[in-house]
């Protein structure tokens, strides 16, 4: 049943916005979320989450029960076939969290579901939001049903094409890359399965990342993606450019999929009662499996804005983190898009690339330095 009047609705039922519920909830506030979608997704999308993230998400019960069924890797590498030329380890980082941590988004979003029920959150599927009114004392976001609720505030966690995004008049500018990529889950022998690995052959960039339950994601870009991705397909890429010692061979497709690059941080976070969390805000590369990482922080921080907001009447700590939410997107978005590009370079050029950084990827600073990067925690 459609409440009413809650203090907080959240349009978008994905990690971002159970994560901005979840913590409301533990701090007692009332909020309802909305989503289009029948039930969660089922495919696995996104699939990392870095340190930072882990720390964040302990405020709202839920990183031990991530770990559990994840999987933990310390390592991460830019290679060539089975040349390591930055070899990355998460071992050393000032964080009770040293290593990336594998998992489904769809696990993540069960997870996040099941700890928003155990605090008495409620989704309402499958709805949309189609209207939205503002007034200095609150708003009312219209759903497609005819229901109307009234909120003091409403979270738009919606997606890229967030529809609360554009009826509160925030614009999101950026860039579409001319770049078609692949993402295939498989079934493989041969593949290392103790580390991420980012591989700058003169083929083309290929991501395999392991994934808890023994299977491997393939991210490629490539000219022209198949829309559903075969087994043929998915092993040459590997062949042309994945490692050659152990010779892997794919023996499952288990899901795929194709997509376009989009380059895009909205202009401003904040319309009065609206506020921006997760890919309705910024959205880039996943070079680096950022993403989601960067919308889940999002979410505890303006969940704890909100709260503050709600409790003292003071909305200061939204426009704080409007601001250092954006400058934090702006970072992220540059990280990806220089490992993007340096990944896409045209091919003629390839060889020296990964001679020079063979060279600086001995470096110890390069090495931290992107440990640091990826796992969200830049300047400790």
């Amino acid at each position: 049943m459609t409440p009413k009047s809650v203090e907080v609705v959240v349009v978008g039922g994905g990690p971002v916005g159970l994560a901005v519920a979840t913590e409301l909830r533990l701090r007692g506030h009332s909020v309802v979320v909305v989503d289009k979608q029948a039930e969660g997704s089922n495919t696995s999308r996104a699939s990392v989450i870095h340190a930072r993230t882990l720390e964040m998400l302990e405020r709202i019960g839920v990183t031990k029960r991530l770990i559990e069924l994840g999987l933990e890797l310390q390592d991460f590498a830019i290679r060539d076939g089975d040349r390591r030329l930055v070899p990355v380890s998460f071992r050393d980082l000032p964080t009770d969290y040293p290593f990336t941590l594998m998992i489904p988004q769809w696990q993540t979003e069960q997870i996040l579901l099941e700890r928003l029920e155990e605090l008495g959150g409620t989704v309402l599927r499958p709805y949309s939001a189609t209207g939205l009114t503002q007034s200095a004392d609150g708003a009312e976001v219209t759903l497609d049903n005819g229901d109307v609720i009234q909120a003091q505030y409403v979270v738009a966690a919606d997606g890229m094409h967030s529809t609360i995004r554009e009826l509160a008049g925030l614009q999101m500018p950026g860039n579409t890359l001319q770049l078609n990529f692949s993402l295939v889950d498989v079934r493989a022998d041969g593949l290392p399965a103790e580390e991420v690995s980012l591989s700058f052959a003169t083929a083309g960039l290929l991501v395999i990342a392991p994934l808890p339950d023994g299977s491997f994601r393939l991210v490629a870009s490539v000219d022209k993606a198949p829309e559903h991705p075969d087994l043929a397909y998915a092993q040459q890429l590997l062949s042309a450019r994945g490692p050659r010692k152990t010779a892997p061979v794919v023996t499952e497709v288990i899901w795929g999929s194709r997509f376009r690059i989009h380059e895009r941080v909205a202009e401003n976070y904040r319309a009065g009662r609206v506020l921006l969390a997760g890919d309705a805000a910024h959205t880039h590369s996943p070079a680096g499996g950022q993403g989601m990482n960067l919308g889940l922080r999002d979410a505890i921080a303006l969940a704890e804005a909100l709260s503050t907001a709600l409790g003292q009447g003071d909305e200061s700590e939204l426009d704080t983190y409007a601001a250092t939410s954006r400058t934090e997107a702006l970072r992220v978005v540059g990280l990806a898009h220089r490992l993007t590009r340096l990944a896409n370079v045209p091919r003629p050029v390839r060889p020296l690339r990964n001679a020079v950084l063979g060279l600086v990827g001995r470096l110890n600073k390069t090495q931290n330095g992107l440990a640091k990067q990826l796992a969200g925690i830049p300047d400790r």
